[in-house]
């Protein structure tokens, strides 16, 4: 009979824990990746469970509201997809009370949104102010009661690519009726830059984060993914650049990257930029499916 060498049982055994912490350690890594924040978009999804419950995540550090899907033409509309508005407020003031930032989103795919001029930039930077800011003013209803949200996040998607400057200063400058803090303005452009959409507004330097989509589709995008990333980071050093990815391949198979793809192909590099920002998920709803960073 043939003699067959085999491993000792030991070194088996050693093998096999190390793997498994190598893979705890991956997965603990990312939850606290660099300067440890965590952005997730949550109202895309009814199933996905409620804003309080995305707030009791540990994983994460903020939480974007998506979307305000129309304005510009004097309607606005809030689109949370079938989630009951009235209790979002008081989710809002708790996940505030737990250290949360907590933004709203305008825009996104397959809203009804554009601003045709520079008074209907104006208009809607008004807007956000009086219902889901600090503002407030008669015949202006607030969906989320008094809850304030601390910002508004960019996420133009469609449209035309003018007066978004004027909406980012003219929310900055309500930053004068704050007595510490003020509002936070994020971006969340495409891949590929620069975004046309948004470039004209990241021009202003008004914004404190900028998360970059590595995903959505961009072919550019699809190979070098952290040089892509790259370019944004070095575009805006005054502002803190994320890496937005997808937290399951049923979000967008083709830009799916397992926590291992995300650690080795881009985030040991991006970890050294020094205006590296952290991770945005897309979304809340995938990320509870496939267990992505909960």
């Amino acid at each position: 009979m043939a003699f067959q060498h085999r491993r000792p049982w030991c070194l088996v055994a050693v093998a096999a824990a190390a793997a498994l912490l190598l893979s705890q350690l991956m997965t603990a890594g990312l939850a606290a990746t660099g300067p440890g924040d965590v952005a997730v978009y949550w109202g895309r999804h009814k199933d996905e469970g409620t804003l309080r419950e995305a707030c009791n995540t540990s994983a994460y550090t903020t939480v974007i509201i998506s979307f305000l899907s129309a304005f510009g033409h004097g309607t606005y509309k809030l689109d949370l997809s079938g989630h009951p508005v009235a209790g979002v407020g008081d989710d809002i003031d708790y996940c505030r009370s737990r250290g949360k930032l907590v933004l709203l989103s305008i825009g996104g795919q397959g809203g009804e949104y554009w601003l045709p001029s520079a008074q209907s930039a104006t208009d809607v930077a008004d807007y956000l102010w009086n219902a889901f800011l600090a503002g407030s003013s008669a015949g202006v209803a607030r969906p989320f009661g008094g809850a304030q949200v601390d910002g508004i996040d960019f996420f133009v998607d469609q449209g035309a690519t003018e007066h978004y400057d004027v909406l980012a200063r003219r929310l900055y400058g309500y930053n004068r009726y704050y007595r510490g803090g003020g509002i936070t303005l994020t971006a969340t452009p495409r891949c590929a830059y620069p975004d046309q959409r948004l470039q004209g507004a990241l021009a202003t330097g008004l914004f404190n984060r900028i998360h970059v989509r590595l995903f959505g589709g961009d072919l550019q995008c699809e190979w070098g993914q952290f040089d892509s990333w790259d370019k944004w980071a070095k575009a805006y050093p005054g502002s803190r650049v994320f890496v937005g990815v997808v937290a399951s391949p049923e979000a967008d198979d083709g830009a799916y990257m397992s926590q291992k793809d995300l650690y080795y192909g881009i985030l040991q590099f991006a970890e050294k930029v020094p205006n590296y920002g952290g991770l945005m998920i897309w979304d809340r709803y995938y990320d509870e499916k496939n267990h992505y960073m909960v």
